[in-house]
């Protein structure tokens, strides 16, 4: 597997159309690198508990904080970074071979997430030790 640079990795800007309606945010086929297979999404996560805590050999992930907060701690199998969600304009792009982990998710936070895969467990790396080996660290 190859090293990511987790520099490489940042917050996306998702268009917004603002109006004295409210505002309005598009995702279109130019904003990410894949066609969106899957769509689901967290919500009503407690205040001291996380999610993630995986990674994936192929998939990619595009996560959006719709509501409130949350962090995110990607780590290449050599370093961490935290990013924190919390416009729901912004997003998320986790490249295959990053492990992560959501947590301080805020009261209210929703975290959408468009996936470049179908749901299959064979593409999910569970174990952090399984993970650093998979990426050589």
């Amino acid at each position: 597997m190859k090293y990511t640079d987790l520099n490489s990795i940042d917050l996306l800007d998702i268009p917004k159309i603002s109006d004295p309606r409210g505002n309005l945010s598009v995702i279109e086929k130019e904003l990410l690198p894949y066609a969106i297979k899957r769509v689901y999404y967290l919500y009503d996560v407690p205040t001291d508990a996380f999610r993630g805590g995986h990674a994936h050999k192929e998939q990619s992930e595009f996560l959006i904080a719709l509501s409130g907060s949350f962090n995110v701690v990607l780590d290449n199998g050599k370093e961490t970074k935290t990013v924190t969600l919390n416009k729901p304009y912004k997003g998320l792009l986790i490249p295959t071979g990053i492990w992560r982990e959501l947590s301080d998710f805020s009261s209210g936070a929703i975290c959408l997430v468009l996936s470049s895969g179908e749901f299959l467990e064979e593409d999910y790396i569970r174990q952090y030790s399984d993970f650093k080996s998979f990426v050589g660290a």
